[in-house]
C-alpha cells in the first residue's frame, strides 16, 4: 500500500534498466526498506507481538504434564501395602495431569484481545517507520533531480557562451571588433564555468545523501531516472481539513495510538477479572513400582497395572485478600488508559499542525511556481532583445552578459520553484 501512494502519488516515473545506472524512485524505496536497521528491528517487535498473541489463544487450552520418579529408601520404609517395615526399598512412580480452566472471570479473553491489539499497533509503527523512509527517500530523490536540472542549465549557459566566443573570435581576427570585448565574453565563461563545477558538487552531495539514506555504498555509480511528467497540471491542492479528516482514519500513527488504547482498555478488563473465583477442572493418572528387599515383590509390569490409579475434580479458586496487589494494578492500568487517550489527542493535534503547514507550504510554492512561469518568459524576451541589440553593434557585451545573468538566474530561481510545487503537493497526499 505505502509502495502504491509512493509510486502513484508522489512522481509518476518510467521503469529503467540497472544497466543504465539509473535508478526508479520504487528501486530507491525498496534498497531503502530492506537494508533500513529500524525496520528490520519493529518487524522483529512486530513478530514479538505476533507470537505472544498466539501463546494467549493457545492458554485458552487443557495442559498435558507427566512426572517419572524414583527413589531409594534405607531403613524403615513405606511398603505397597501402606504399612512399615524394617528394610530397605526402591520406589518408582509415574504420573500424568491436565488441567484445564472453565472460568477466570474472562481474563484469558480479554488478554487474547489485549495482545491482539499490542500486535496491530505494533504493525501501524512498522508502517508508520516505512512511510517515514520513502518520505526521506522521496525527498532526496527530488534533490538530486532538481541538482541535474540546475547543471544542465549551467551547462546549457556555458555552451552558449563559449559559442559566442567562437564566433567574435573570428570577428577579433579580421578585425570587426575590439579585442577587450572577447576578454569580457572569456570572463563571463570563467564565471560560469565556476557555477557549473559547483553545481556539479552539489549533485554529487546529493546522491550521496539519497545514497546514506538507502544505506548503499559506491555512491559515484549512483544515478536516477528523469521523470517525464513531473507535475500533475490537473493537479489541486486539496484543503488542510479534508487531508485532516482522512488523516485521522488512515495514518498509521494515529491507528498505533487507537490500538495502544484498545490494549490498555483490555488490560483493565483482564486485571479486574482477577478478583473473581476461577474454575478449573483436572484429570490426574498414576501409578507405582515398590521393590522391598528380603521381600517378595510382584514383577514391574503387573505392579503398575495393579497400582494405577485415577482421580478428576474441579477446583474453586476464591481471592479474598491478596494485600489490594489486584486492585493497584487495576489503578495503575487505569492511567495507563488515560495516557493513551491523551497520546491520542496528542498525535491528532500534531497531525493537525503538520498538515496545515504543509497546506499552507503548498500554496506558498504554487504562487512561486506561477510567478517563475511569468519570469522566465519576461526574462527570455529580455535576453532575445538584448541579443540582437548586441549583434547589431547597439549594445555592448555588458549589457548582453546582464541580461543573460538574470536569465539564467530565472531559470534556476523556476526549476526550483517546480520541484518545491511537485514535492508539496505529493506531501499532501501522503498525509491523507
Amino acid at each position: 500500500m505505502i509502495k502504491k501512494i509512493i509510486l502513484i502519488g508522489l512522481i509518476f516515473l518510467p521503469l529503467t534498466s540497472f544497466a543504465q545506472k539509473a535508478w526508479t524512485l520504487e528501486q530507491c524505496v525498496d534498497t531503502a526498506w530492506n537494508n533500513n536497521l529500524k525496520i528490520r528491528q519493529q518487524q522483529n517487535t512486530a513478530q514479538n507481538r505476533e507470537i505472544n498473541y498466539r501463546q494467549a489463544r493457545l492458554n485458552l487450552l487443557p495442559n498435558l504434564n507427566g512426572s517419572i520418579g524414583q527413589s531409594f529408601v534405607f531403613g524403615r520404609s513405606l511398603t505397597a501395602a501402606n504399612t512399615y517395615a524394617s528394610s530397605n526399598s526402591k520406589q518408582t512412580s509415574l504420573n500424568l495431569s491436565s488441567n484445564v480452566t472453565l472460568f477466570d472471570g474472562l481474563r484469558m479473553k480479554y488478554n487474547i484481545d489485549a495482545r491482539k491489539a499490542d500486535w496491530m499497533a505494533s504493525k501501524a509503527d512498522l508502517d508508520k517507520i516505512q512511510k517515514d523512509i520513502a518520505l526521506s527517500v522521496a525527498t532526496a530523490y527530488m534533490q538530486v533531480l532538481l541538482n541535474k536540472e540546475l547543471l544542465q542549465i549551467a551547462n546549457d549557459q556555458l555552451a552558449l557562451t563559449k559559442t559566442k566566443i567562437e564566433q567574435r573570435k573570428a570577428l577579433v581576427s579580421n578585425g570587426k571588433m575590439a579585442e577587450g570585448e572577447l576578454y569580457e565574453l572569456q570572463a563571463q565563461a570563467a564565471k560560469e564555468e565556476l557555477s557549473r563545477t559547483q553545481n556539479e558538487n552539489a549533485l554529487k552531495l546529493s546522491l550521496l545523501d539519497l545514497a546514506q539514506i538507502m544505506e548503499i555504498d559506491n555512491f559515484e555509480q549512483l544515478d536516477v531516472v528523469i521523470p517525464e511528467n513531473l507535475i500533475d497540471k490537473n493537479a489541486m491542492i486539496l484543503s488542510a481539513q479534508t487531508i485532516y479528516e482522512s488523516a485521522i482514519t488512515h495514518r498509521p500513527e494515529i491507528k498505533s495510538a487507537e490500538y495502544r488504547l484498545l490494549s490498555g482498555s483490555k488490560d483493565v478488563l483482564a486485571t479486574k477479572a482477577e478478583l473473581y473465583p476461577a474454575l478449573s477442572f483436572g484429570v490426574n493418572s498414576g501409578t507405582g513400582y515398590y521393590n522391598m528387599s528380603r521381600a517378595s515383590n510382584d514383577a514391574f509390569g503387573k505392579q503398575l497395572k495393579n497400582n494405577l490409579t485415577t482421580s478428576v475434580g474441579l477446583t474453586l479458586s476464591i481471592p479474598i485478600f491478596n494485600k489490594w496487589d489486584v486492585q493497584n494494578r487495576v489503578k495503575i492500568a487505569q492511567n495507563n488508559v488515560e495516557n493513551s487517550k491523551l497520546d491520542i489527542q496528542n498525535t491528532k493535534l500534531e497531525m493537525k499542525k503538520s498538515i496545515q503547514q504543509a497546506y499552507y507550504n503548498a500554496l506558498a510554492a504554487q504562487s512561486r511556481w506561477e510567478a517563475a512561469q511569468k519570469s522566465e518568459v519576461a526574462s527570455q524576451e529580455a535576453y532575445r532583445f538584448a541579443n540582437q541589440k548586441y549583434e547589431a553593434g547597439r549594445a555592448s557585451v555588458y549589457e548582453l552578459y546582464q541580461a543573460k545573468s538574470n536569465l539564467t538566474q530565472v531559470l534556476s530561481e523556476k526549476t526550483q520553484a517546480k520541484y518545491e510545487y511537485a514535492f508539496r503537493v505529493k506531501i499532501l497526499e501522503l498525509l491523507k
